[in-house]
């Protein structure tokens, strides 16, 4: 196990909220949303300021990701991961931030991620499945 894993390991053993996979989840997420913004680190001598994303937009960023990646069981797979609430996404990356492991600007906080979206509507009623116009003409 690498360190990086053995730290998340520690963090999820002291704080047993969320589930190991939620803060990996939460890694991805980060990534996925830094190149959708156009923001993913090309260099690492690039100032990390440049690839900053405000708690909003990683929220949007997770919904999307889990989304396209769980589709219509996002919402359950969260639930098993201890995350009920958008906010839960602000504790988790503020845990990250605490062990090291994620870096924040002075203006962010966990208020960031207060109620950017409600898991039903957020990641329920609203998902829609878009077939590829090949699909159709098979």
């Amino acid at each position: 196990m690498s360190s990086y894993q053995a730290r998340i390991a520690d963090l999820v053993e002291r704080d047993g909220r969320y589930a190991y996979e939620a803060y990996e989840f939460v890694f991805a997420a980060l990534a996925h949303t830094q190149k959708l913004l156009g923001r993913a680190p090309v260099r690492q001598e690039t100032p990390e300021a440049e690839h900053h994303v405000s708690g909003r937009q990683l929220v949007e960023g997770v919904r999307e990701l889990a989304l396209s990646e769980f589709g219509l069981m996002a919402r359950v797979v969260f639930r098993m991961w201890g995350i009920r609430c958008t906010a839960d996404f602000g504790e988790i990356v503020f845990n990250l931030v605490e062990e090291g492991l994620m870096s924040k600007t002075e203006q962010d906080s966990r208020e960031d991620f207060q109620d950017i979206f409600d898991f039903d509507r957020g990641l329920v009623e609203n998902f829609r499945i878009e077939l590829d116009e090949l699909e159709w003409t098979r």
